[in-house]
C-alpha cells in the first residue's frame, strides 16, 4: 500500500494511528517533531504525510514551509491533523491550502479512525 509519515508528539495518538495504518497495509514511520520528519521525509520519500499541527520546537506550519521550499517534495499530499478547532485555522486556511498543499484539515477530536482510513484511502488511492 502507502508509505506513511506520521508527525504525531502524542505517544498514545501516535500509536494508535499506527496499528490503524498498519492494519489496512500500510508501512508506517512516525515522528514526534518537524527536525526528524525532514531527516525522514529526504531519507524515504512518504506518499502521504500526516501532520499534527503544534510540533515542540518548530510548528506544523514551519515545517511546510521547509518541505514545500524542495522542489521535490512540493507535490507529497499532507493531511493536517489539528486540536485546534477548524474555525480557528479557517483565517490561514486559504495559506495552508493554496500555498502550502494542505489536501485537508483533520480536527482530531471529532475525526474517528475511520474517518482517517477514508482520508488515507482516497489521497493514495
Amino acid at each position: 500500500m502507502a508509505n506513511v509519515l506520521l508527525i504525531e508528539p502524542n505517544k498514545v495518538l501516535a500509536a494508535t494511528y499506527k496499528r490503524a495504518l498498519q492494519h489496512e497495509g500500510h508501512h508506517i514511520v512516525v515522528t514526534g517533531s518537524a527536525q526528524e520528519a525532514i531527516h525522514v521525509v529526504d531519507a524515504r520519500m512518504p506518499d502521504i504525510i500526516l501532520l499534527e499541527l503544534q510540533l515542540a520546537a518548530h510548528d506544523g506550519i514551519e515545517f511546510l514551509h521547509e518541505l514545500r521550499s524542495y522542489p521535490e517534495w512540493q507535490d507529497i499530499p499532507v493531511i493536517l491533523m489539528s486540536n485546534t478547532p477548524l474555525q480557528h485555522l479557517a483565517p490561514i486556511g486559504e495559506v495552508l491550502k493554496n500555498d502550502l498543499g494542505i489536501l485537508q484539515c483533520l480536527y482530531k477530536p471529532r475525526t474517528t479512525l475511520a474517518q482517517l482510513l477514508k482520508v488515507v484511502r482516497e489521497v493514495v488511492a
